[in-house]
């Protein structure tokens, strides 16, 4: 017997072929290829292809199977995140069209907007001050403020009740990091906050925090060895290190942007942004991108529909394949890309 997975493609082979034959009003003879979460065919040279569950980082995919089959369309079918991928599909070159089925019945997704981005607190802000003092950078994003070393987040501002009141965001208590119900937190990511605060108490000193800066840093270097804290917010990293050297991409200054989503957490990999201006004085959108991710032209997408300004995608050396070439050079509105 096939094993579950294998079942289950098969089901979803099935599933496809019987959508498709009814939407195009004739029987379908052919065998559906396997597709991560789905299925694939092509019909009459338009690629169809069936994603189950989360989508939101499956056009790219779809695009890739598409591209090497020589399709020349893509119909993309999905039960979740249909409004995301028809929104991405709108700057396309190539033609995309996103469907969800409704019983047998195959519908146009409808584009959905990207939400404005959230604008952080004051209360939040009034914290900004304490992460500098640390030693830390402060980075703002859909209305979180964080503070990052290298571009990697150690501490993050929450609400929570605390017994502490600064009065000026300049009069730092050292005895606490709050100011009316609104504290800052130390560590990488959630589960690394709730341990600091277990171990130190509700109310971590700048000293602490300090520490934990100083720590961070000796693995957040290209020199250093591997390690945990360097394996993460790679694409960060590279921002980080345009911040400092713009030259690294013929630009006289790479500052950070808010990415067109909110990051999920700091454990998956995800471009991030930068607003950069070149020496003719032209800014630009940079999005900086570590690995193959065959999803980079959805992100891309997105951050050109935020802004009119042209994109410049960097990679690492090695990360520069082709078919991160060809993907990219789906998009209506044509990118650069540059090494470093």
């Amino acid at each position: 017997m096939p094993d579950t997975s294998e079942r289950r493609s098969r089901l979803l082979g099935v599933k496809l072929r019987a959508l498709v034959a009814d939407h195009l009003g004739r029987s379908l003879d052919l065998e559906p290829s396997a597709f991560p979460s789905g299925a694939a065919l092509v019909v009459d040279g338009a690629a169809w292809v069936l994603v189950e569950g989360r989508a939101d980082r499956s056009l790219g995919g779809a695009l890739a199977w598409a591209l090497r089959q020589h399709a020349t369309s893509l119909d993309l079918i999905a039960e979740a995140d249909t409004g995301l991928l028809a929104r991405r599909a709108e700057r396309l070159a190539l033609p995309v069209t996103v469907w969800f089925a409704e019983d047998r019945v195959l519908l146009p997704a409808v584009a959905e907007p990207l939400a404005d981005p959230a604008r952080p607190i004051a209360s939040h802000l009034a914290l900004a001050d304490m992460i500098t003092v640390a030693g830390a950078d402060v980075n703002v994003e859909h209305g979180v403020v964080t503070g990052t070393v290298a571009g990697l987040e150690v501490c993050r501002v929450v609400e929570r009740p605390t017994t502490g009141h600064i009065t000026e965001p300049g009069d730092i208590d050292p005895s606490l990091f709050a100011v009316d119900g609104v504290q800052l937190e130390v560590g990488v990511g959630d589960n690394d906050r709730e341990a600091f605060r277990l171990i130190h108490g509700e109310m971590p000193t700048p000293d602490a925090l300090a520490t934990v800066v100083e720590a961070v840093a000796k693995h957040r270097s290209r020199e250093a060895p591997q390690h945990p804290l360097n394996r993460l917010a790679q694409e960060r990293f590279d921002r980080w290190r345009l911040q400092g050297n713009p030259a690294l991409i013929e630009m006289q200054q790479v500052e950070p942007a808010e990415p067109p989503l909110a990051r999920a957490n700091l454990k998956d990999a995800v471009p991030c942004v930068a607003s950069a201006v070149d020496p003719s004085g032209r800014v630009c959108r940079v999005v900086c991108s570590v690995g193959v991710d065959v999803d980079l032209v959805g992100f891309v997408a997105d951050v050109q529909a935020t802004s009119d300004d042209p994109v410049i995608v960097v990679l690492r050396e090695r990360d520069r394949v082709a078919i991160t070439e060809e993907l990219l050079a789906l998009l209506a509105s044509q990118v650069e890309i540059r090494t470093i």
